[in-house]
Parts: C-alpha cells; structure tokens; sequence
C-alpha cells in the first residue's frame, strides 16, 4: 500500500467522530469513540503500522469515482470496469437518531459479477497496543485492546469472516443487485446486542440520509454557490460534538504542512479563535441551535472564562486545557513527515487575540440569536478589564510562532475588538459601562495607526518593527476596524498581493526560522485566500473577487473538502478537512453574493 494522496479522502462521522475513507475505499484513519480518541486506524500516518479497513474489488485496472448522496454525509465509492460496477456506501448513523459509535459499510454490484476482498485490521491506541481477538460465530469478531485504557469493537457482517494474524479478512462474490452488509461498533456494557444485520443498514441508511437532508433544508442561505457553502456547512456540522457543543479545528493530527517536513500538527481541539467565525457562519446560514450550543460550550464548559487572564486558546472538546504534547516516534508519519504528534503544547502559550474572538462571538449571538445571560456578562466582563490592562504585552500571534513572543498587529487590534464589542453589548443591555473601556479602546486604535504603519512600505506591518506583512491583517476590515476602501487599508492589500499572493492563492506570511522557531516550509493557507477574496470584493473589485473565488473553488477535492493548506500543484496540505477553511468559503461567498445582489447597505450580521 503507498499512501494516496491527503486530497482523495472523503470523510463521513457521527458527530462523535469521522473516519477518511479513501477513493481506493479503504478507511486509513479514524479515533474511534471519538474526535480526541486514540486512533483504531491510521494508515495515512504509516501504511504498515498504522491499521486501516478496506473493501475492494479484486479486479486490476478499475476506474474509481467517489461522491456525497446531494445534501447528506453518506458517501459512495464506485468501481468502474467493463465487467462490472461495484459501489461501497459508507456512513455512520447519527447519535441524534442511533446510540452512535456505529461505522457502516454496505457493498453492492450495480452490474455484473464482481468478486471483493475485505480486509479490517484495528491497530489501537494509536498504534501503540497490541490486541486480542475472538470470533463469536462465523459472521461476528471481537477485537479487545490490551493495556490501560482497554477499547472493544465488534465486526459485524453478513458474509463469511475469518481470521488472519490478528486481523478480520473476506472474500465475496456479488451478482448485479446483490450486496454485502458490515458493521464496526464500540462495545461498552450497555451496548445492546446485535440486531438483524440487513433491516438494520437498510433503515439507519435511510434515517441518516434523512437526517442529514432535513438539516441542510433549514439553511435560509438561497444565494450563489448554495451547493458549495452547503457542502461546507455539512462538514461543519461533522467536526461539531454533538455531546458537548464543540467544533474541532479539524478532525486528524500529524498531516504534515510540507511533506517531509515538521510541522505537522494536533488539530483535534476547539480554538477559542474559530468561535467568532464559527458563530457568525451558522447564524448566517440560519443553524441557530448549532450556534447555541457552541455559545453555551464557551459558556459552561470553559470555566477560565471566570478567572480573568486565564483562558487558553484552546481546549478538548469537553472543556479541558491539559493538551500535553507527545510524539509518536513509531510512526513514519504522512510520506515520511515526521514527527506525529498529539497533544498541542501551544495551548500554553499567551495569544491576546483570542479575547477579541471570544468577544465578537458572544457579540454576534446576544445581537442575532438570544440574549446572554447576566452570570455570562460578568465572566465576560472580567476578561475585558484583564485586556485593558494587558493588551501591550507581546504574544506567540494568531499562527502560535515558536520562536518568541512578539508585539503583533493582530493581536493587538483584537483586543480593540474585545473592548470594542464589550461595550456595544454594556450598551444594549444599559449594563454599566466604565468610562475606561473607551479610553483603552481609543489607545488601541491610536497604537496600531501609529506603531504597525510603515510609513515607507505605506502599509500596516505584522508586528512592531517589522517590515513584513502577514494575511491575518485581511480581516481589518473585516471586523470594522478599518474601512475597506481608506487608502491605508487599500495599500496594505496592494502589498499583501505583491508579497503572499500566488495568483488566487494567500501565504499566511513569509516562513522565518528566527520567527517560527521551526525548520521547513509550508503551503498556501487555504483560509486566507478565502480572506483575500472577500477583502477584494468589499474593497469593489468584486468581478476580480469572484473571479478568484471561484478559482479557489477548483481547488477543493473531488467531495468538496479542502485542507489546511494547498500546494502549488494543488496538492492537499495539513490536517484535512479544516473547518476554518470552511468557515472562511462560507463568510466570503455570502459577502460577495451580499454585493452582486445590492444587499451590502441592508441590515446584516
């Protein structure tokens, strides 16, 4: 087995988790209860250790094809060949309809005879655990982890299985019309038995399908690119818990950003940076419980929110903060990208910027969902005290650099968005306002005209003292810092362009040894090109705004997903899928539609 490219995975999850499942149809990476799990399989990070479950056919030469059922997360891999077409479904039954922790995968001929060969070898614990196995009938194997933290799955079919070294193996003939069922689920001790297989895949198909088309009816978005800004509020929604509210950054680890590199990264946690983004895409889009119970996991799940100072940038999807970084050393890593790593030990490092976010989220949902509570209020209020006190201090920056803390433009204008946004919330609710929060306010705002403008470069700079610029200040005009057409702002992005710019294509700065702390390079941040976009069209290029926007979308992988960052052949780099890429698609594609249809001077969020 080589390892296939990051683009030619599609993923499918259960709003615990996800799995990738690959144009080949094998499966080669899932954490398996859920998102921050230890992995079952992880042949994408090393092809001979990591485990993986693939079913395809024995003939050479098929064609593959790979594809979403329109508006849901069930996806089909088909093979293609003169003497026969085979379709693998693959879906996982929501917890909202099903007890979750369910992996399904239906086999069907759609023409001809075609033999298959099944192949599930669970290496858990990422990688690390040995396992036993068990067969408890000729259709049914148990798989049991040995060590600490003992996890048991069970296969599930409706053909013959027998064991090899440890591993489940099938081979299956199909005639056109026939099909094979199997099922991979979590034992625990309430886990009910197991059911009639067939009536089982059939009505939880159906019920999942279902589901997810009734979700993405409620969307109110009916503008341009509705497919496309679909798709990615469909992936959203896949990376969000449904237990506790949360959205991951993404849901893999250790996909390198350059191959062969290092810097390849945990990205199974909730940045309290995408909150803000994260809120104002799914209030747009018209998701309001989703906004609600990301809003309420800010809310309840981080109780540092209440000791000022003190919030992380990131937290486990259950709220907590102990992220400790550790690398797989017995993992060859993506293409040999190594070192793997879980954990992230950035979640210590001091980065200003988050308060702003946080701010702007909760901002967003008192305004355009339900007003906040006064308990909330008070915690929020605290931190906006801690940043009027603190918002000069240098910090590790929006891309947590590595190399020491700086004075950074971002950071230091979100903590204008910070005091900024507390205030307008003061003024809605008539809650005191102290005369202070203005007055750090207004220093903000003078410090970043004053300090970060390069008079002779005539633009904003990444931090004091720089002469370098950084895609992070695209959202100046985002968050209404600064008018998107004032000259200064116009001839920051004409030196954004000369600089990061690629064609459509944004760096997210100039990779700097001394400013990262880190060895190797890295893609284009698929992200801030979505950023660029949408500056360009607010700016009133919004015939270059769109031309480049849809140019990006060319980029996207045969599903609709992207990762972190793209190559400059396109290929797919960093963890996959990326829900801040996402984020960013969907917030530029609303804003240019706002424009080409006039709506810019009505009432939006």
């Amino acid at each position: 087995m080589n390892y296939q490219p990051i683009e030619n995975y599609g993923v499918i999850g259960d709003l615990n988790t996800v799995a990738l499942v690959g144009l080949n149809g094998s499966i080669d990476f899932m954490c398996f209860p859920d998102f921050d799990s230890p992995t079952i399989f992880s042949a994408l990070l090393d092809k001979e250790k990591g485990g993986s479950f693939s079913i395809h056919p024995t003939a050479d030469g098929m064609k593959q094809k790979q594809l979403y059922l329109p508006d849901t997360n069930v996806l089909l891999t088909r093979f293609l060949a003169d003497e026969g077409i085979g379709e693998v479904t693959d879906f996982m039954p929501v917890e909202e309809l099903y007890q979750g922790k369910e992996l399904i995968r239906r086999v069907s001929c759609v023409h001809g005879d075609l033999t298959f060969e099944m192949h599930c070898s669970p290496r858990f614990n990422y990688a690390r655990s040995a396992h036993t196995v068990k067969q408890l009938s000729e259709k049914e194997i148990i798989f049991t982890s040995q060590g600490e933290d003992k996890t048991i799955i069970r296969l599930k079919s409706t053909i013959p299985l027998h064991l090899n070294e440890g591993d489940a193996r099938a081979t299956f003939t199909l005639k056109t019309g026939e099909s094979a069922d199997f099922l991979l689920d979590y034992i625990t001790c309430d886990t009910p038995p197991a059911t009639a297989l067939t009536e089982f895949v059939t009505q939880s198909l159906f019920d999942t399908i279902n589901y997810w088309k009734d979700w993405v009816a409620k969307c109110n978005y009916k503008g341009r690119w509705l497919e496309v800004v679909n798709r990615s509020a469909l992936v959203l929604k896949l990376m969000t818990s449904h237990k506790y509210g949360s959205i991951v950054a993404a849901p893999t680890f250790g996909l390198p950003e350059q191959i062969g590199g290092g810097r390849n990264w945990d990205y199974r946690y909730t940045w309290i940076r995408d909150a803000s983004f994260t809120v104002y895409a799914l209030l747009r889009l018209g998701h309001r419980k989703e906004a609600k119970l990301f809003i309420d996991w800010v809310d309840k799940q981080c109780d540092d929110i209440g000791d000022a100072g003190h919030l992380s940038l990131m937290y486990a999807i259950d709220g907590r903060k102990d992220l400790k970084e550790t690398e797989l050393d017995h993992l060859e890593g993506y293409m040999g990208s190594k070192p793997v790593r879980i954990g992230n030990d950035a979640h210590n490092q001091i980065q200003l910027d988050i308060y702003g976010e946080l701010l702007d989220s909760v901002y967003l949902y008192d305004k355009y969902g339900e007003p906040i509570s006064f308990e909330f209020w008070n915690d929020l209020r605290r931190q906006v005290e801690w940043v009027c006190d603190n918002w000069q201090r240098e910090d590790e920056g929006i891309w947590e650099v590595r190399g020491g803390k700086k004075q950074f433009l971002y950071s230091r204008m979100m903590c204008w968005v910070a005091i900024d946004r507390a205030m307008k919330i003061a003024e809605k609710h008539s809650y005191p306002l102290p005369e202070r929060w203005r007055q750090e306010r207004d220093k903000i705002f003078f410090s970043i005209h004053n300090d970060f403008w390069n008079e002779e470069l005539q633009s904003f700079v990444q931090y004091k003292g720089a002469d370098t610029v950084d895609a992070a200040t695209l959202l100046m005009p985002m968050i209404r810092f600064i008018g998107p057409k004032d000259p200064r702002w116009l001839s920051t992005l004409k030196r954004i362009e000369e600089k990061l710019v690629s064609d459509a294509l944004v760096f997210r700065y100039r990779v700097n040894e001394e400013l990262d702390g880190l060895e190797g390079g890295e893609g284009t941040f698929s992200m801030c090109t979505f950023w660029y976009v949408e500056c360009l069209a607010r700016a009133g290029q919004v015939d270059k705004a769109r031309l480049y926007f849809e140019k990006m979308l060319g980029y996207a992988n045969h599903v609709g997903l992207y990762a972190e960052m793209l190559g400059l052949k396109g290929e797919h780099l960093g963890n996959f899928p990326q829900a801040f890429t996402h984020l960013g698609l969907i917030s530029a594609a609303l804003s240019i539609n706002d424009i080409l249809e006039g709506e810019q001077n009505k009432k939006k969020i």
